[in-house]
C-alpha cells in the first residue's frame, strides 16, 4: 500500500478505528510533528479530541543513541532500571541528561500548544498516532510515559509498520493498529509519494483546526 500523503493515510487509518468513535473517553494524541496531519484525521473521523503527546528520549552520557528512559507531556519520567543498574549511572549523571531533555521538551510544548494545559489522560482511551512504526522506539518511550498517567486503555495507531515493531508493541498495549506492515519494510517514508517534513505551521494549524474535535463530549466525560 502506497499513501498519496499522511492526511489520506490517517483517512485509512481511521477506517480500522471505527469502534472508537463517538465515545466520550476517547482521545487522541499524536507524536509531533509527523504524526499530527495523520492522527487529524483519525480524531476528525472518530469526533474525537485531539492533542499532541512530545515525548523525549534520555540518551546514556557519550552514547546518545542508548536510551535509558524518557520524559514526556506532564512532566512523566521513566527509567529504563536495567540500563541505570547495568551502568552504574549516577543520579548526577541522569538528572543532567533529563534538565537538557527537559528543556528541550518545554520549548516543543510551547511552540505546539502555547499556554493550553495539557489533556487529561487518567481514566480515558488513548489513541497514540505517528505517520509509521521502524523500531517502535520513540513510540516505546511513549507509551511507557503514557502509563504513569492511568490512561483506562493504551492503543498504538500508524499506517505503516516494520512487521517485528508492530508485534512487539503489541505485547506492552491494549491493541496495535498498524494498516499495512509491508515486507520488506524498507522505511516509513518509502510508503509514501509525498513524506515531506510535517512543519510547525502545520502543527498549529492542525490543532487549532481540531479545536472542537468532541469537545462537548469531553466536558461530559471530564465532570
Amino acid at each position: 500500500m502506497l499513501f498519496a500523503n499522511r492526511h489520506e493515510a490517517g483517512a485509512v487509518l481511521a477506517g480500522l478505528l471505527k469502534h472508537y468513535a463517538n465515545r466520550p473517553d476517547v482521545l487522541v494524541l499524536a507524536l509531533p510533528r509527523g504524526g499530527l496531519p495523520v492522527a487529524f484525521e483519525v480524531a476528525q473521523a472518530l469526533n474525537a479530541p485531539l492533542d499532541v503527546f512530545v515525548v523525549r528520549k534520555l540518551g546514556v552520557p557519550g552514547h546518545d543513541e542508548l536510551a535509558m528512559g524518557a520524559i514526556a507531556t506532564g512532566g512523566v519520567r521513566v527509567l529504563n532500571d536495567d540500563v541505570v543498574g547495568y551502568l552504574g549511572l549516577s543520579d548526577e549523571a541522569i538528572d543532567r541528561v533529563m534538565e537538557k531533555e527537559k528543556r528541550e521538551l518545554e520549548r516543543r510544548e510551547r511552540i505546539y500548544r502555547g499556554n493550553r494545559a495539557p489533556p487529561k489522560v487518567q481514566g480515558r482511551a488513548v489513541i497514540l498516532v505517528d505517520d509509521g512504526l521502524a523500531t517502535g522506539s520513540t513510540m516505546r518511550a511513549a507509551v511507557a510515559a503514557l502509563r504513569k498517567q492511568q490512561p483506562s486503555r493504551i492503543v498504538v495507531a500508524v499506517p505503516v509498520a516494520a512487521l517485528e515493531a508492530c508485534e512487539e508493541l503489541g505485547s506492552e498495549v491494549d491493541e496495535t493498529v498498524c494498516a499495512a506492515t509491508p515486507q520488506p519494510f524498507l522505511g516509513v517514508g518509502r510508503w509514501y509519494r509525498d513524506f515531506s517534513q510535517t512543519t510547525d505551521e502545520e502543527v498549529h494549524e492542525l490543532l487549532a483546526r481540531s479545536a472542537n474535535f468532541g469537545d462537548k463530549m469531553t466536558r461530559e466525560f471530564v465532570k
